[in-house]
């Protein structure tokens, strides 16, 4: 079964309060999302292997770690997911990064495709699909399974803000997929977004509200 890991860091509590206030302006609110990010990656790549190498410091020579194994590639969920990519980026610069697009009917609420461009060797990667917001859990449910539809076996999922709801839908579908959620909120509305929350992340990152 996949682990579901809430943070309780200060640092990260501290700036999830600051994004859902909603008189943070667009470009404080995409920096901070891009900041949370990068701190919840931090923790998200804490179990990546780790193998020994000879290298040479200017005293001498000794034996080193480095990341073992399969590269990493990271994912956002179009559009509100962009916010994501640049903070994790800069824990994992080397990353390749996909995309899969995909908008949420407003009448049935379920997943639609709209776009899907993945790195050629993505299978053989660590995979770190990102999305602010985990709300019915449709999205994330549908871009995990077409990332496993083309050959991806190593993924996790890294969300800002979490309602019970979605978490089990994707815990029902991808049991194999560790989770990793900055903070858990009550429930959804008739609408479908999370309650408290702090609004439609995708329009608040790029200003379009």
């Amino acid at each position: 079964m996949a682990k579901v890991i809430v943070m309780e860091h200060p640092l990260i509590q501290h700036k999830i309060g600051y994004i859902r206030r909603k008189e943070t302006g667009t470009k404080d609110f995409r920096q901070t999302i891009s900041e949370i990010a990068m701190l919840i990656c931090y923790e998200a790549t804490r179990d990546l292997k780790l193998s020994d190498v000879e290298i040479e410091t200017p005293i001498c020579k000794t034996t080193a770690k480095e990341l073992k194994g399969k590269k990493m590639a990271i994912v956002p969920i179009l559009r509100a997911g962009l916010g994501m990519v640049d903070g994790v980026l800069q824990l994992i610069p080397a990353a390749k990064v996909g995309h899969i697009g995909l908008y949420r009917d407003p009448e049935t609420l379920n997943p639609v495709e709209y776009y899907c461009k993945l790195p050629a060797d993505c299978a053989e990667r660590e995979v770190f699909v990102v999305d602010p917001m985990l709300a019915t859990g449709g999205s994330s449910v549908a871009a995990i399974q077409m990332l496993k539809e083309k050959g991806c076996k190593n993924i996790h999922f890294m969300c800002i803000i979490a309602a019970q709801e979605g978490v089990e839908k994707m815990k029902a579908a991808h049991p194999d997929v560790d989770m990793y959620i900055g903070a858990m909120d009550e429930k959804l509305n008739d609408h479908g977004y999370i309650v408290p929350g702090l609004g439609d992340a995708g329009d608040r990152i790029f200003g379009t509200k």
